[in-house]
């Protein structure tokens, strides 16, 4: 019998859920490689690879078969998507096209462990994973001065309403707001600056900007208000703080390696400003394959010099989560969500969650989205190091998803009109 590899309970499926892979055919006991591989809208490679023993009937089960070496080792049923790696170093996968075509994963058996890519394959397939869920619609927003993209889940709603925002790389970065809206979040992927006639850099903001996205957002018809929630990475970490500090319709806000100050630039609202916290480039680390530690370089908020670039979070009548990659080495996300806490809790405040992940870096993902160590830092110029361990930081993924989605729900399904 001819080997075979299938996947259940589909080759098709959302880019945040698992499948199960299985290997029929072989014979028993024989050491096969699987390997995966993609390739991504720059051209881009990916591939990961992992050594299996089958069993005494010549089956194999990733649900249930430990890998014995590769690019992981153990029962890791999604290990060889988590663990998909850049043929070119220091490359980062970019999904930007959501709507019209998928990650194709090509998974394929070789015979004996570190099986030869160049040889033919036993058996393979193709897993299709979207972004998009049928029904979902994406709409470009430019509104006003609002720029993004909108991601509507099918049905007549209510749903909860949310603002996505990334960091320094700029541009409106869509992925994760397309999952959100498929999993029942109506989802403004905004842009900030970097994008159509956004400004070209953010040294000054204005949260008055964000304020008008904010009631676009509340005010569509299928949005369950009045309030909204926020999310938003590294630079997009602090801006949601200091909306859900300031904007009082914005009351959930999740900051994913966030500091608790306002950084890189100037944020003006109204006849407030807060300046962005410094930086000290002498302390930037050179390491191996001249990749670059930064995760010094920002200053301690706390320092006097810096009192005036403090978000004051305890004005927030919203909730916070503060998610932190204990090996975050973009800044010291730890010693951030410290001090956020420690104010919250001297002004009386107990509205704040916290996830803290070991051996977990920067950027923290949507569930089996592949690891990334390091990559292009547009700031920088040059590759820097985003810190973690490839499986504690996938395992984190994995458990942060749905906690981001379940706090998210906690706090904006359940308000009601005022």
């Amino acid at each position: 019998m001819a080997a075979r590899v299938w996947l259940e309970p589909g080759y098709k499926c959302l880019s945040d859920e698992p499948v199960r892979v299985r290997v029929g055919g072989l014979s028993p006991l024989q050491p096969v490689t699987m390997r995966a591989g993609l390739s991504d809208e720059k051209g881009e490679t990916f591939g990961s690879a992992a050594f299996y023993r089958a069993d005494e009937r010549g089956e194999l089960d990733l649900n249930r078969s430990p890998s014995l070496g590769g690019h992981y080792t153990g029962t890791e049923p999604m290990g060889l998507f988590w663990s998909l790696t850049p043929v070119k170093p220091f490359s980062r996968l970019v999904k930007r096209d959501v709507a019209g075509s998928p990650l194709r994963v090509h998974i394929e058996v070789f015979d004996g462990h570190d099986g030869d890519p160049q040889e033919r394959p036993l058996a393979s397939c193709v897993n299709e994973r979207w972004f998009m869920k049928e029904g979902v619609t994406r709409i470009p927003v430019r509104e006003g001065r609002v720029r993004g993209v909108l991601f509507v889940p099918p049905g007549d709603g209510p749903f909860p309403g949310i603002i996505d925002m990334y960091g320094s790389v700029g541009g409106v970065v869509e992925h994760r707001a397309s999952l959100l809206a498929s999993r029942g979040f109506l989802t403004l992927a905004l842009g900030y600056f970097g994008y159509d006639d956004l400004p070209k850099d953010f040294l000054n903001l204005d949260l008055e900007y964000f304020e008008e996205a904010v009631n676009l957002l509340r005010h569509h018809s299928k949005v369950k208000g009045p309030g909204v929630g926020a999310i938003g990475i590294s630079k997009g970490g602090d801006l949601v703080l200091s909306m859900a500090t300031f904007i009082p319709h914005v009351i959930a806000a999740v900051s994913i390696g966030g500091c608790n100050a306002n950084t890189l630039g100037n944020l003006h609202y109204k006849n407030i400003t807060l300046s962005g916290v410094g930086i000290t480039l002498d302390r930037a680390k050179f390491c191996e394959s001249n990749l670059i530690d930064i995760s010094e370089v920002t200053n301690n908020p706390k320092d006097e010099e810096n009192k005036d670039c403090i978000i004051p979070l305890e004005k927030a009548e919203g909730h916070f989560l503060f998610v932190v990659g204990e090996d975050d080495k973009n800044w010291n996300t730890p010693l951030f969500a410290q001090q956020a806490v420690e104010r919250l809790k001297e002004n009386g405040k107990n509205n704040y969650e916290i996830l803290t992940y070991p051996e977990s870096g920067h950027l923290l993902e949507p569930a089996y989205f592949p690891f990334c160590y390091a990559s292009f830092h547009r700031l920088v110029g040059l590759p820097v190091i985003w810190g973690g361990q490839m499986k504690p930081h996938s395992i984190a993924q994995i458990d942060l998803w749905p906690r981001i989605q379940q706090f998210l729900r906690k706090h904006l399904e359940k308000q009601s009109k005022l």
